[in-house]
């Protein structure tokens, strides 16, 4: 069911991950060898982001809100049916995460604004099918942007006045 341009980022993920970990056991002497591998790494994440980005997908382009190891949030110019299944392409680009899932809606709600105008819909959706790696992925994605979030808030505290 995966396109091509996501297998390929899939695979080349794992091989990563599974590289980087043997590569932190050794002594200090490699940390510039990894710095360097991981420097590649980065390069290939682009340009496959890239790529995949200019693949045109079927269905709906919706905005992310939050997402983690058991769903997203996103918001949505038309409802999304609780308890109905999607065919979800997820594209995190400060990750350089791509995959594609099944999930369901769990929730979708108007989003409430401040003039009469359409302001599209907040909906949740649960993850019911999905790789394990890309729970993996995920959840470190999810951690890396609260930490950095947390490292910006701290910054911004120690510039407040």
């Amino acid at each position: 069911m995966l396109p091509l341009g996501l297998q390929l980022i899939s695979e080349v993920k794992a091989m990563e991950a599974g590289c980087l970990l043997q590569l932190r056991n050794l002594d200090d002497d490699a940390r510039t060898v990894v710095e360097y591998l991981k420097l590649q790494s980065r390069k290939i994440d682009l340009v496959l982001q890239h790529v995949l980005e200019q693949q045109t997908y079927e269905g709906d382009k919706c905005l992310g809100e939050c997402f983690g190891g058991s769903g997203i949030r996103v918001i949505s110019d038309q409802p999304l049916l609780v308890g109905r299944q999607y065919r979800v392409t997820l594209h995190i680009k400060e990750a350089l995460i791509s995959m594609l899932c099944m999930a369901q809606c769990t929730a979708c709600a108007p989003i409430a604004g401040n003039d009469d105008q359409d302001n599209g819909f907040l909906c949740d959706l649960s993850f019911s099918q999905i790789l394990d790696e890309d729970i993996e992925q995920l959840v470190k994605a999810s951690l890396n942007v609260q930490q950095k979030q947390l490292q910006q808030r701290k910054k911004d505290n120690q510039t407040a006045p």
